[in-house]
């Protein structure tokens, strides 16, 4: 009998990045302020001084934890530490004179990044999520005690956003971002407009590089001329509200894009880093730097005091500039949307579950083979088969973060030629189907015998694909190549690195 397809529509296509193109933003647009956090974290660990306690601890706000999912990934996910750093432009508490727009206006976030501080202590990754990258949000709570249902296909900054309220929800975008890696998220920072400004005043401010010049208009496109110089083309030192104008600079640079924007924030934070290394601060200094950070944060209860952040901030203090790197999330356009490209995705998560570096350094302190990865090749199978010839897409029909990465390693690892991985329309599948077009039905049954168990099932559509049930999930054969030890981060993300101590002109833009 043949059946509609239960797989997304179109197979995944790898990278083709042509460009088709919450709180209400006034008449300034949201600013990017997460990545400012490092620097207050680093003030911090510098200091270290007991003395400031009693005075930072009153600066502090958290957030209510009872937002988190009961659906998490388990404690220990990875050997490091993972740190979702958000960047808020909410307009309460005086925010509203730099952001512009209405302090009643709803919570939003432009920009996150997780930070994963590897087990070592002297190696971290931050890996940027744009915007708007479609995701799946999981359920959320809002703030009458009920909770949303999941909302597929939804960008991500959208999460921010669920319940509608002037200090957003930064435990939804955990819970968001947990369901994207997989990784358990140990700590949770938010930003503000404010302790951003506060805190470039404070060290001096930063240098930063322009790749020409750039006028008023390039600020506010709704503007009908160019306006006043703002910044010279190349290298110049910025802060204060000079430096929120640079970090939402977008249009009439490089693609004028939100993402093409990260690249320019990943310097900003760098050149930030680079002042607080150089510098070195005093106690004189440390004091109201340490207070303009502490003021500006939001945090998880597990961060709710000065020296927690501290102690945690110590931990901090052994990574160098060089080994401090920032990587984009895999993309491609969608639209006027972002997608996230898979495989890359996925192996970009286990590489840092696996504590791997940019250069495949296992910085976990975990002992490995000569080769630095698990003993032999993963297999769909226990009695691996011929793909020979074969072309298969995977598609993960189930809510196990990175399924279909993990089949399509063990495809390939049987020669099978996987042409791209992605989730199924439904996330409910208890067993895994192989679906085949016309004439495929023995090349089917090679890929079915890749996976004991799974059914056939003949579509309208060409190809064959593979529809992984929770079957597989719980298999031998798929806890086997679960956490394949990655050779490195994937070579598509790892070529656009950047390191904290890199030019401040090089690699400002994707366009």
């Amino acid at each position: 009998m043949t059946v509609t397809s239960s797989r997304t529509t179109e197979p995944p296509r790898h990278r083709a990045a042509q460009r088709d193109g919450g709180r209400r933003r006034g008449r300034r647009r949201g600013v990017r302020v997460g990545p400012a956090v490092c620097l207050a974290l680093l003030v911090l660990a510098a200091g270290g001084a007991g003395w400031l306690y009693l005075k930072l601890d009153g600066n502090i706000s958290t957030f209510d934890s009872g937002g988190l999912s009961d659906d998490r990934p388990e404690a220990g996910s990875s050997k490091g530490v993972n740190v979702l750093v958000i960047g808020s432009d909410s307009r309460t508490g005086g925010n509203e004179a730099l952001g512009g727009g209405d302090k009643n206006d709803i919570g939003r976030s432009d920009t996150a990044f997780l930070l994963h501080v590897y087990a070592d202590h002297r190696h971290a990754l931050a890996v940027s999520i744009p915007r708007d990258t479609l995701v799946t949000v999981p359920p959320c709570r809002l703030p009458d005690g009920n909770w949303t249902k999941t909302q597929p296909d939804t960008m991500f900054n959208a999460a921010y956003s669920v319940g509608q309220t002037a200090q957003g929800n930064p435990a939804c975008t955990q819970n968001t971002v947990e369901r994207l890696t997989g990784l358990r998220v140990d700590h949770t920072v938010v930003v503000d407009f404010k302790g951003f400004a506060r805190l470039t005043e404070v060290v001096g401010g930063v240098r930063v590089c322009l790749p020409q010049d750039v006028y008023e208009n390039d600020l506010d496109p709704h503007r009908t001329a160019p306006g006043k110089l703002l910044f010279p083309k190349g290298e110049q030192t910025v802060s204060g509200e000079k430096a929120l104008d640079y970090v939402r600079l977008r249009h009439g640079i490089g693609d004028g894009s939100d993402i093409g924007r990260i690249k320019r924030q990943q310097a900003f934070v760098a050149s930030l880093l680079k002042e607080v290394r150089s510098k070195g601060l005093t106690p004189t200094k440390l004091l109201p730097l340490a207070d303009a950070a502490t003021e500006s944060l939001t945090v998880d209860p597990g961060l709710g005091s000065a020296e927690k952040l501290i102690s945690f901030a110590m931990s901090l203090k052994d990574i160098d500039l060089h080994n401090t790197k920032f990587v984009t999330l895999p993309w491609r356009y969608e639209g006027s949307r972002v997608a996230i490209v898979q495989p890359d995705a996925d192996a970009l998560w286990a590489a840092l579950k696996a504590d791997r570096t940019i250069d495949g350094e296992d910085a976990g302190g975990k002992k490995t083979g000569a080769a630095g990865s698990a003993t032999g090749s993963p297999s769909a199978s226990a009695t691996p088969v011929s793909g020979e010839a074969i072309d298969v897409a995977v598609y993960n029909g189930t809510t196990v973060p990175g399924l279909a990465a993990r089949a399509a390693a063990a495809l390939t690892a049987d020669g099978f030629t996987v042409t791209g991985t992605a989730t199924a329309s439904a996330q409910d599948h208890a067993t895994t189907v192989v679906e085949y077009g016309p004439g495929l039905e023995d090349r089917a049954l090679t890929v079915a015998a890749a996976f004991p168990g799974a059914g056939l099932r003949s579509v309208t559509g060409s190809g064959i694909s593979v529809v992984l049930g929770r079957s597989y999930a719980d298999s031998p054969a798929a806890s086997g190549s679960a956490s394949p030890a990655p050779a490195a981060v994937p070579s598509e993300v790892a070529d656009g690195a950047r390191s904290a101590d890199d030019n401040p002109c090089s690699n400002l833009s994707y366009g």
